[in-house]
């Protein structure tokens, strides 16, 4: 099962419809409202709907109420949450881990491994970065964000 069927089985088993829906422009791929994931008609690969569903489900997981409006601190805090619920649950520390152990050194090579795009690995890093920092452990690995992804292991 790939990663686009994944999250469609785990959005069925919460209970969660996923419609394809023309949303009136191209820049608005998708959105989550009451038990319902709308994915823009515009979207055409199963890699970028995959990225889509992984953040609309982080929204059923991580907010609460109507947060469309992004002038409310309140309501950033909660779209940065549900990406980041996204970037855990596509890729996560351990992905990158695991496309470096394979070999995906490229941005283009890891996000192929790692079944997203590479925008969605790009702002993954970039998330992580604002986080962590200049590096993050995991094990006897260092993640280094900055100046560029590499992934070091402690022998």
């Amino acid at each position: 099962m790939n990663k686009l069927e994944q999250l469609e089985q785990e959005a069925f088993e919460d209970d969660i419809r996923i419609h394809d829906y023309y949303l009136g422009e191209e820049t608005l791929k998708g959105f989550y409202i009451d038990g319902n994931i709308a994915i823009n008609t515009s979207v055409s690969s199963e890699t970028e709907k995959a990225c889509i569903i992984a953040e609309e489900l982080g929204h059923h997981h991580t907010s609460v109420g109507d947060i469309i409006n992004m002038s409310d601190s309140q309501n950033r805090k909660q779209e940065r949450q549900a990406r980041l619920w996204g970037y855990n649950k596509l890729i996560g520390l351990n992905g990158i881990i695991k496309a470096f152990q394979a070999g995906h050194h490229s941005r283009h090579d890891a996000a192929e491994y790692l079944e997203v795009t590479e925008e969605f690995l790009q702002e993954c890093i970039d998330c992580y970065r604002d986080k962590y920092g200049e590096y993050a452990k995991v094990d006897n690995y260092t993640i280094f964000f900055i100046p560029n992804l590499s992934v070091i292991e402690e022998v």
